[in-house]
């Protein structure tokens, strides 16, 4: 016979382990939630919230395309020895400016906008705006293509959010203001980098494993910092002479309107 006591802490124990199950069950739903969220608004070939320019398929006939991007300028130590890079290797690319920096280095801007390169809108502070409220976001994108615009008299098209972050109303918002939003699928740690061959290596197997796949490849370095105007970027820049000495015999560098149809 079973003592009284037990029998009735049975369905005391049998509803214990039910809410246990439960709470483990709203847990896991809201950490597979939470996780879903975190991809789609930082992991660069996340569609998710929207498209965004990465890199097209390669042509089928010809070489490999290569976009070499640059992210968190101006800096005036460090971009004009990229710009002399660039300009030996007669090499176009394309530059996403903090606007804040922008508005304080007017000629090294028109400088590089009149060698050819594509300016680009990287926001007036560098906030990760997939947790940027719209009028933020609205008022960064604008003030920053609105001073671009001023410094080199031509239309801003071009627009990458700070680490990638990015939400639906980021990408809508970006577009109401004629910005196609940019992402990348080559990126190493550069900022944080100081042997320039380590950056060239690991960016020269994504370029490769990118070219098996059939695709092109878009790069992001650093030619400045959002934490400060004038960072160390010499290993970038060197990085970025490096990759086009390497890739120049058999593939193509090419500025993002190259991909623009792509989007």
């Amino acid at each position: 016979m079973v003592p009284e006591h037990e029998t009735r802490s049975r369905p005391l124990i049998a509803n214990a382990e039910q809410i246990i199950e439960a709470s483990v069950g709203t847990a896991l739903a809201a950490g597979l939630a939470l996780g879903g969220w975190a991809y789609a608004a930082n992991w660069p070939s996340s569609k998710i919230f929207g498209r965004a320019l990465t890199a097209p398929r390669n042509p089928r006939s010809g070489p490999g395309q290569i976009a070499l991007t640059f992210d968190d300028g101006p800096n005036p130590r460090w971009t004009p020895m990229l710009l002399e890079t660039l300009a030996r290797h007669n090499t176009r690319a394309t530059f996403f400016l903090v606007g804040k920096y922008a508005a304080t280095q007017h000629p090294l801007v028109r400088q590089m906008h009149e060698a050819g390169h594509i300016i680009g809108n990287h926001t007036w502070t560098h906030p990760n705006l997939s947790v940027t409220g719209t009028r933020k976001t609205r008022e960064e994108l604008f003030r920053t293509s609105d001073e671009l615009q001023q410094i080199v008299g031509a239309p801003i098209r071009y627009f990458r959010p700070p680490f990638g972050g990015r939400r639906p109303a980021t990408l809508r918002i970006a577009r109401e203001l004629s910005l196609i939003p940019v992402l990348w699928n080559a990126m190493a740690a550069d900022w944080e980098a100081k042997e320039p061959a380590k950056v060239t290596q690991f960016l020269s197997q994504l370029v490769e494993r990118n070219q098996r796949r059939g695709n092109a490849t878009n790069i992001v370095l650093h030619d400045g910092s959002h934490r400060t105007l004038d960072a160390d970027r010499s290993a970038s820049v060197a990085a970025a002479g490096l990759l086009i000495s390497r890739f120049t015999a058999n593939h193509q560098f090419v500025t993002l309107d190259a991909w623009q149809q792509s989007v």
